[in-house]
């Protein structure tokens, strides 16, 4: 069983960054890939970054590609979501997630998820 816990959320101007960090329990961490995805009102869950066990392969949707980055320390078992030029359209609920094996873009591969974080983007 992995229990996963977001932070960092909070509301900020747009241009401005965030840094969400997702800690997971379990003694499986360095060898699940890690995703985050997002969720705004009245939308479907979409996928925002995904990273590989080792940090070696990481994959971004084009909507986020050249503002967020997405890393991990396997020593902290945590993974990160550095967002910079946040823009309105960015405002969501931010959740982590994981699975086993390689990375995936859909939400249907990931087995484990957190509660989520907000965040909100004014313009």
């Amino acid at each position: 069983q992995v229990q996963l816990v977001e932070s960092g959320g909070g509301l900020v101007q747009a241009g401005g960054s965030l840094r969400l960090s997702c800690l997971a329990s379990g003694r499986t961490f360095s060898s699940s890939a890690m995703g985050w995805f997002r969720q705004s009102p009245g939308k479907e869950r979409e996928f925002v970054a995904a990273i590989s066990g080792r940090g070696a392969v990481m994959s971004y949707s084009d909507s986020v590609k050249g503002r967020f980055s997405i890393s991990r320390d396997n020593a902290k078992n945590t993974v990160f979501l550095q967002m910079n030029s946040l823009k309105p359209e960015d405002t969501a609920v931010y959740y982590c997630a994981a699975r086993s094996g390689i990375i995936r873009q859909l939400q249907v591969d990931y087995v484990y998820w957190g509660q989520g974080t907000q965040v909100t983007v004014s313009s």
